[in-house]
């Protein structure tokens, strides 16, 4: 029998990581008595007395929340990273031993003031100011400090602790080592072939119609070629773009619409307010040549098979390298096949 490549194990190159994952379609069929998730798909109130984000109430760091009406940012009660870390006497320790101290800052967006809604459950003109303060937050951040990481934890799944629509953002003074990898890879193929690796991936993609998910005249939502998770997309500006505050405002309303669009399909693959890690990566900040940067977006969903059926990376993941058995081919494919329309705006009876 000769190969195929929707039948057999094989390993897919990463070219934005350097890295390998494998790749096991054959093992679509293995039955499952493992670990079930709480779907945690009940619902909530507009307004929750109870929230730390909802408006006007108190929050774990004993602040209180104006009455916001759209986007709301504040400094994280909890910050990972703190602007005032002493720097004076640090010592770097010894070859096995090493440490470096690291000063930067975390914000919380919040996306809007109910408490009910998602991304793919608000309106695009209610995402755009989002954007906008993604946006703004990066050009805000970036004069001071070499990384700002723009992400969202959807979902207990996820580890989010709050349900209330919210996003954050971490600065810090050094490029962390994802970011680091990325920087590696798209300065090598730009030395190398003297274009954007992401527009020259973007461009192939999009003449192979294999693992798009979404487009519009800005944007294009897809699967990777080499995803890990089993639902992961990569969403990219279909220009060269560094970071999010060049975007030209028919780019932002352009980047609410795909977003909802494809954040509604995850919704409805398994009729669930689909967990998720999501994030921006752009160009870091400081001196040197950053011309080799295209700016993108991780969408990285743990569910498998069900609303309760998760993706574990143990084992094999975690001793040698990823490993997935869905085809991202066969994952684009169901994310297109499904229905625009959110599964809660169904007509009941």
């Amino acid at each position: 029998m000769p190969f195929d490549v929707e039948m057999h194990p094989h390993r897919r190159y990463n070219p934005l990581a350097g890295e390998w994952i494998l790749v096991s379609p054959h093992r679509t069929l293995r039955p499952w008595q493992g670990q079930r998730e709480d779907a945690g798909d009940k619902p909530r109130p507009a307004y929750d007395p109870g929230c730390y984000l909802c408006p006007g109430n108190r929050r774990a760091g004993d602040a209180v929340n104006p009455d916001y009406t759209g986007a709301f940012v504040f400094t994280n009660d909890f910050s990972a990273l703190l602007p005032d870390t002493p720097l004076e006497g640090a010592a770097s320790g010894k070859e096995l031993f090493r440490y470096e101290p690291v000063r930067g800052l975390c914000r919380v967006i919040c996306f809007s003031p109910r408490h009910d809604l998602t991304l793919p459950e608000m309106e695009e003109s209610q995402i755009v100011p989002v954007i906008e303060t993604w946006a703004d937050q990066v050009a805000d951040l970036s004069h001071e400090y070499r990384w700002v990481q723009v992400f969202e934890n959807k979902g207990g799944a996820m580890g989010c602790s709050n349900p209330h629509p919210h996003g954050q953002v971490w600065a810090g003074d050094f490029l962390p080592r994802i970011a680091e990898q990325e920087d590696a890879c798209q300065k090598a193929y730009a030395e190398r072939r003297g274009r954007l690796l992401l527009l020259d991936y973007l461009d192939q993609e999009r003449e192979r119609r294999e693992r798009i998910v979404e487009e519009n005249s800005h944007w294009t939502l897809l699967v990777p070629y080499w995803a890990v998770w089993p639902y992961e997309m990569l969403l990219l500006p279909r220009r060269p773009v560094g970071h999010l505050p060049e975007l030209t405002p028919d780019e932002r309303a352009a980047l609410a619409s795909i977003l909802r669009k494809g954040l509604i399909r995850y919704d409805n693959l398994f009729e669930t307010s689909f967990p998720y890690s999501m994030g921006w990566h752009g160009d870091p900040s400081g001196e040197g040549d950053r011309s080799h940067w295209q700016l993108h977006a991780h969408f990285y969903p743990p569910l498998l098979r069900s609303a309760t059926i998760r993706k574990f990376m143990v084992g094999y993941e975690m001793l040698a390298e990823p490993q997935r058995d869905l085809t991202a081919e066969q994952v684009a494919q169901k994310l297109r096949e499904l229905p625009e329309e959110h599964y809660k705006e169904k007509p009941t009876g």
